[in-house]
C-alpha cells in the first residue's frame, strides 16, 4: 500500500502527504508536549510498554542462548503486527471517518523528533555554557555513554553525533515510511527502533534476544540514513562556516568506519561538514568501545560547534519537509486514475 494513492473514497479525507506537511509544521511549532499525554500514554512509550513487558516474560536468564535468540525473533513478530495492525486501523479510521484525519495527525505529530531533538541538544550548548557538570546532566538524555567521563569536549561531541544521528532515526526514517507505506509503516517502524534501543545491545543478557530486533532495525535504515547523511551534506552549502564538499568526502569515506552500518552516515556527513572529528573511544556503563575517529579536524568540539551543528540540522529538516512537498507536488499533478 503506498501512501501516494490513500485517498478517501468520499475525497473528503486529507491527503496522507498533506498530514505529514501539517504534522513537520506542528512539530517544528511545539516540539515536545508533556500536557499532551498527561492521561493518555505516548505511542512511543506504549510501545515500550510492551517491549518491556515481553522482555520480562520471554528472555529468562536461565534459558540458553538458542532459546532467547527464537523467543526474542518472536516478539519482534508480535510486536511487528501489533504496529502494523495499529496503524492500519488508523489508516481506516482516517478514510472512513470524517474526523479520522485529526486522530492520525496528532499520531504522526507525536512520532516525529525534530523540534524534541533540537531543544535537547540545545540545552546541552546552554548547560556547557554554565559549567562541565550541568553541560554532563544535559547530554545524559539523549546519549547512552557514561557522562561522568566526558570532558567539556567529549559533552560537546556527544550532542553533535546525537543530533546528527537521532536526525536519521527520528526524523528522516520515520518520514520515509509514512511516505512510502502511510500509518502503518510508520509505526512499524517506530516499534522496531524502540525495541533496538530497549533491547538491541550485545549485553549478555540482550546479545541473543535482542538480535533480530537490531537486525531488523538496521535493514530499516539502511536507505533513510544515507538519505540523512546526504540532506546534511546539502544542509551544509547553505549554513555559514560549514562545508558541502568536506561532509560529502567525509561521508563517502569514514562512514564504514562505525560500528553501525547506518549511524556513520549522517555522523560522517556532520563532522565533514563542521571539519571535526567524531565518534572514537567511548565510556559505556559496562564497556569502553575504543572504535575509530570519523572526520579529519580537530576533536576539541565546543559549544559554538554544537550550534553550528543545530544550524545544520535545521536547514536538513527543511530539506527533508521539501522533498516531502515535492513529491505532494508530483502527486496532485497526476491525473486522477478511474
Amino acid at each position: 500500500m503506498l501512501t501516494l494513492g490513500f485517498i478517501g473514497a468520499d475525497g473528503q479525507s486529507f491527503d496522507p502527504l498533506i498530514l505529514l506537511l501539517l504534522a513537520l509544521v506542528m512539530d517544528a511549532y511545539l516540539g515536545d508536549t508533556p500536557w499532551l499525554f498527561k492521561r493518555l500514554p505516548h505511542p512511543v512509550a506504549a510501545f515500550g510498554g510492551l517491549i518491556g513487558w515481553l522482555d520480562r516474560k520471554l528472555n529468562r536468564e536461565k534459558r540458553p542462548q538458542y532459546d532467547r535468540a527464537i523467543r526474542g525473533a518472536l516478539a519482534t513478530l508480535f510486536a511487528v503486527a501489533a504496529a502494523a495492525a495499529l496503524g492500519l486501523a488508523v489508516a481506516w479510521l482516517s478514510l472512513h471517518h470524517p474526523l479520522g484525519w485529526i486522530v492520525e495527525l496528532l499520531l504522526v505529530f507525536t512520532l516525529i523528533a525534530q523540534r524534541g531533538l533540537y531543544d535537547h541538544v540545545r540545552a546541552v550548548a546552554r548547560g556547557l555554557d554554565d559549567s562541565t557538570e550541568a553541560g554532563r546532566a544535559a547530554v545524559a538524555h539523549i546519549v547512552g555513554r557514561d557522562p561522568a567521563r566526558l570532558d567539556d569536549h567529549g559533552v560537546a561531541r556527544a550532542a553533535i553525533e546525537s543530533a546528527a544521528e537521532n536526525y536519521s532515526d527520528g526524523v528522516v526514517a520515520p518520514v520515509f515510511y509514512y511516505v512510502l507505506f502511510g500509518a502503518p509503516g510508520l509505526f512499524v517502524y517506530k516499534a522496531v527502533n524502540t525495541m533496538d534501543s530497549m533491547i538491541g545491545y550485545r549485553t549478555p543478557r540482550h546479545r541473543a534476544f535482542g538480535m533480530t530486533a537490531a537486525r531488523l532495525d538496521d535493514v530499516l535504515n539502511l536507505i533513510p540514513a544515507r538519505l540523512a547523511g546526504l540532506f546534511i551534506c546539502l544542509a551544509a552549502a547553505f549554513a555559514p562556516t560549514a562545508r558541502p564538499l568536506g561532509a560529502l568526502k567525509t561521508m563517502l569515506k569514514d562512514a564504514g568506519k562505525h560500528r553501525s552500518p547506518n549511524a556513520g552516515w549522517p555522523e560522517g556527513a556532520m563532522a565533514g561538514a563542521l571539519d571535526l572529528a567524531l565518534a572514537g573511544p567511548r565510556h559505556y556503563a559496562s564497556e569502553t568501545i575504543n572504535d575509530p575517529w570519523i572526520g579529519a579536524g580537530p576533536a576539541r568540539a565546543t559549544t559554538r560547534d554544537i550550534r553550528r551543528a543545530l544550524y545544520v540540522f535545521v536547514v536538513a529538516c527543511l530539506i527533508n519537509g521539501a522533498w516531502v512537498g515535492a513529491v505532494a507536488m508530483v502527486r496532485f499533478s497526476l491525473p486522477a486514475s478511474g
